[in-house]
């Protein structure tokens, strides 16, 4: 029996006493909000999705952790669990060209060139109506519209854009908020000097907002002279801030600057000082491949608007060739007025469908470019995108949930495919920004829609009204 008990001690000697796994007995994090969709659409690396992974969010809004949905389950536990078995989760689109208080002027005056319905119908229509009351409301409109599409970020341009601004940072969409500067009077100011006084106060009043930055917007090359561009150059340099125009939006605009300035458009913009790292350049129509080369070289960003371009036939932006060169192409809307809709899902479609027509190649622009084009390439020309335009851990959670089953989207092969071909925004179901929800089963959750409808209408009425009477 002492040999046996013997035996039993050194049997239980020799037994390494088995190490406790931290994993299964260690207690799960606490986080704020776990998303489970069916597919993860990162858009950075392009062109990948994942299968049955979950986005983890931090009480800070950010990103914490993007892993498999069978490891979230046992590694986090979340004050909020939202499972999406049937849906994408993209970054939030960047509507990287808007006027979002013309959405009161939709469907005002189609079906005319640009000069005519610049000159004979929008300008005399903003001459009688623009105030801060349409801007306010007209920006609460375009919010709705463009949350319940999926975008978290617009770059606006326009007047009492100071309204727009406040609006924006109110609700809680980012915003890039251009202030709208031209050699001639308008309702909002009359001078150079009042322009730019207005420019340099808005500046200051958002200087610390974390969801709106404020931009100088000159107009166009044909509404601003050499003067007022060079103040607007020393004021971006000033200020650290951006500058957005309407750039070769048409042919009779680089004829015209040719006969008046003996140079196109760019070049004049060159020679001020103005082609650089913070110019986003809207439309380009007109390019020549020495001026798709100098953006690149300067680090200039395009926001190509597909749609209005097409609607006005203004021509036609050579997106390809841009990003082939080294260009940072971007994707946006332009205004209600000439679109008639703020609708960036459309807008993909348009984007690679005219640009395997402009180069006849069905190979340019395949949807995996068009889509960083609505979001990380977008969030570049704003100089964002450490925050936005991709999920990835550590930037913010701005998130869209597009609905991927039913009749017009089964079967699914890949999804980046039906977000851009397939689907339109009627398929958002789910809009997050910063980890706060703002749109929940189709339902915006800033908004009383019903409000913005009577609101729109309203308006509507006594434009509509008015007309009447002059005619």
């Amino acid at each position: 029996s002492q040999m046996f008990v013997t035996r039993l001690a050194s049997v239980a000697k020799a037994q390494p006493r088995p190490l406790v796994r931290k994993y299964s007995t260690a207690r799960p994090q606490k986080v704020s909000t776990i998303i489970q969709p069916r597919w993860v659409v990162p858009v950075v690396p392009e062109g990948k999705f994942l299968d049955h992974h979950s986005v983890v969010i931090g009480s800070d809004g950010k990103i914490l952790d993007i892993l498999p949905t069978d490891q979230a389950d046992k590694k986090y536990e979340a004050d909020t669990v939202i499972r999406k078995p049937t849906h994408a989760l993209i970054p939030g689109l960047v509507n990287s060209h808007n006027h979002a208080p013309m959405a009161l002027f939709r469907g005002f005056a189609d079906d005319l060139p640009l000069a005519t319905w610049l000159y004979d119908h929008i300008f005399p229509a903003e001459s009688k109506w623009v105030s801060p009351e349409f801007v306010r409301d007209g920006t609460k409109l375009a919010i709705g519209e463009m949350l319940l599409s999926g975008t978290t970020c617009f770059n606006d341009m326009y007047f009492y854009s100071e309204e727009s601004a406040r609006e924006a940072s109110n609700v809680g969409i980012r915003a890039n908020i251009g202030m709208t500067i031209m050699q001639f009077p308008t309702a909002w100011a009359k001078t150079d000097q009042e322009y730019l006084q207005k420019t340099q106060d808005t500046i200051l009043e958002f200087q610390n907002d974390p969801l709106v930055n404020v931009w100088l917007a000159p107009h166009a090359p044909y509404t601003v002279t050499d003067s007022l561009f060079t103040s607007i150059r020393e004021m971006s340099q000033k200020f650290d801030a951006r500058v957005m125009c309407h750039i070769h939006e048409t042919e009779p605009e680089v004829i015209e600057s040719v006969k008046q300035h003996g140079m196109r458009p760019i070049e004049r913009l060159d020679k001020l000082g103005l082609v650089n790292d913070k110019l986003l350049a809207v439309h380009c129509t007109q390019l020549t491949t020495e001026e798709i080369d100098l953006f690149a070289a300067k680090g200039v960003s395009v926001a190509h608007c597909p749609e209005s371009n097409c609607k006005l036939a203004s021509g036609i932006c050579p997106a390809n060739e841009l990003i082939t060169r080294g260009v940072n192409v971007c994707i946006g809307t332009d205004s209600v007025a000439s679109n008639n809709e703020l609708d960036m899902f459309g807008e993909m479609k348009m984007t690679a469908f005219l640009g395997k027509i402009a180069c006849m190649k069905p190979e340019a622009l395949p949807a995996a470019k068009v889509l960083s084009m609505a979001t990380i390439n977008g969030a570049r020309a704003t100089g964002q995108d450490k925050e936005i335009g991709s999920l990835e851990v550590g930037k913010s959670a701005d998130l869209v949930a597009v609905n991927l089953e039913s009749l017009f989207t089964v079967p699914v092969y890949d999804p980046i495919s039906h977000i851009v071909y397939s689907v339109g925004r009627e398929s958002v179901t789910d809009v997050w920004i910063r980890g706060k929800g703002m749109v929940r089963n189709k339902m915006l959750l800033c908004y009383d829609e019903e409000h913005l409808i009577h609101m729109a209408k309203k308006w509507g009425e006594q434009i509509h009204a008015h007309n009447s009477a002059k005619q």
